[in-house]
């Protein structure tokens, strides 16, 4: 599998999103991403319970332990790799995450559109414009 280069939707170096929980489609900390990553687990979101709900509800299971994958559940407050389409439709029913754009691949804005992502960035001045 061959990386897609390290950069964020603003252009700049990849930042991680959390190693703790260790996210990531590599399960490097970071929102990398490649063409075998079907699911484009790119963007970075803070979990929510709202959010963390909705996933459940639409069949993805994200706060459930899963000590056979190693994975503990994520909680309120989590950051973590989400699938772009996903977060797309959490937008589309008004219950996105906040995220970090600094943290969220450029391959993200195949899928959502940087004005989106801007209304739920925490992180940076270019939230803004």
């Amino acid at each position: 599998m061959e990386m897609d280069p390290s950069l964020n939707v603003l252009g700049e170096a990849l930042a991680p999103c959390s190693h703790d929980p260790l996210t990531g489609y590599f399960r490097t900390g970071a929102c990398d991403t490649c063409a075998e990553d079907r699911g484009s687990h790119t963007v970075c979101a803070v979990m929510t319970d709202e959010f963390l709900a909705f996933s459940k509800y639409v069949g993805n299971d994200l706060s459930t332990p899963r000590p056979e994958f190693g994975f503990a559940g994520l909680k309120p407050g989590d950051q973590w790799c989400l699938c772009a389409g996903r977060f797309l439709q959490a937008h589309e029913e008004g219950c996105a995450p906040q995220i970090r754009l600094a943290a969220t691949h450029a391959k993200a804005l195949e899928i959502v559109p940087i004005e989106v992502l801007r209304e739920y960035a925490l992180d940076d001045a270019a939230a803004s414009g």
